[in-house]
């Protein structure tokens, strides 16, 4: 594979990555803007559409100089693999530095802005909890997760039963010219490390498709019926994505452990991951521009008014720069983002911490227990 061709893969990897970027505070909760709580009403007041356009074409700014300097970094570092490797990381790591810099820039305009207006002065803050919100169909069955552990289940057990059959040296890593850049030996722990990685995912989607269920529910003081319908339709798309992805995934291992087995083209090993990897990125983005954050985005047709007197309870000093929930007075143990789309912990809860700790040490302590 020529430097030509490994740039566009990158290119294809990494564009879906910074649209999303850029279009962040357009996919947040209407009642939200750049980590601060704001009156719905107020979402479409010229200075703040102002300072999300100035955000948007601030990140693509950043995102054009970035994939630019990429560019010259393939070209310079040629199929040098490990070279691009390294500078890769440490260009995206620079972005991510640099992105979050912007976002603070930001947040800390919109608090000023908040402080001044005073938005709050004439209306009532409330907190709305639908008591019979937990009685709707949040997601779909946990029992599609089945499939993925009939999969994972059925490696292992052919990986067991045909051990004697695979080589004696396992291959961990292709480049992309689907030669291999990195064995194994073979023994019973590199050989099931991929089944077992299969059943660790498969868990961890599950726990996710749950967790999205038993999430905190957010509802608008000032349009809650209609709140109400879009937090569940968020929710049940998610899930849906959630059960798809992992579902997907599993396949994908199950494919690499039958190369043990089976001659399958080296080209495939490379390009079937890749082309996974882009098709989850797209879709996050599709779902995240067709439903935003917590279903800000879907039209219900409730007929709720545009303005009242009522607006959600201000609960800013419990969101360290927006992003970091931190409130021990809250029992919930996950909510929705502030910026961005998705869920993320209550950091005051030491059990959301400690679950949140343990995923990330399973997933990298398993390569390096069972990585031979």
């Amino acid at each position: 594979m020529n430097s030509i061709q490994f740039l566009a893969i990158f290119i294809l990897i990494m564009v879906p990555v910074f649209i999303s970027t850029m279009f962040i505070p357009y996919w947040t909760r209407r009642t939200e803007s750049f980590g601060v709580s704001i009156p719905e009403e107020i979402y479409n007041h010229s200075v703040l559409k102002a300072m999300r356009k100035r955000y948007a074409q601030l990140i693509g700014v950043m995102s054009i100089v970035t994939l630019v300097i990429f560019v010259l970094i393939g070209l310079t570092a040629g199929t040098n693999e490990n070279l691009f490797s390294i500078l890769f990381s440490i260009m995206i790591f620079l972005y991510i530095v640099g992105s979050f810099m912007a976002y603070l820039t930001f947040h800390r305009k919109m608090k000023t802005f908040k402080a001044k207006q005073n938005w709050a002065e004439q209306k009532s803050q409330q907190v709305v909890i639908n008591t019979r919100f937990r009685e709707q169909k949040l997601t779909h069955s946990n029992l599609w997760f089945s499939i993925s552990f009939l999969l994972s289940i059925a490696s292992i057990v052919i990986s067991l039963r045909f051990y004697d059959k695979i080589p004696n040296r396992i291959p961990m890593q292709y480049n992309f010219d689907g030669d291999v850049t990195n064995w194994s030996e073979k023994s019973y722990r590199t050989v099931l490390l991929l089944p077992i990685m299969q059943l660790y995912l498969t868990f961890l989607f599950l726990f996710i498709n749950t967790m999205i269920a038993k999430a905190k529910q957010q509802v608008s003081a000032e349009k809650p019926e209609q709140s109400i319908r879009q937090n569940i339709i968020f929710r049940r798309r998610w899930s849906a994505f959630i059960i798809i992805t992992g579902t997907g995934l599993t396949i994908l291992f199950s494919i690499i452990q039958l190369s043990y087995f089976y001659s399958i083209d080296p080209q495939v090993m490379v390009i079937v991951p890749l082309l996974f990897g882009v098709g989850v990125t797209i879709g996050t983005i599709i779902l995240a521009l067709t439903t935003g954050q917590g279903g800000s985005r879907v039209k219900t047709f409730v007929g709720e008014s545009g303005e009242t007197q009522i607006i959600d309870r201000d609960d800013d000093r419990y969101w360290k720069l927006g992003q970091f929930y931190f409130n021990k007075n809250d029992p919930s143990l996950f909510i929705e983002k502030r910026f961005g789309v998705g869920w993320t912990i209550n950091f005051a809860r030491p059990l959301a911490i400690t679950i949140f700790l343990l995923i990330i040490l399973i997933a990298i302590g398993l390569p390096i227990l069972l990585g031979g």
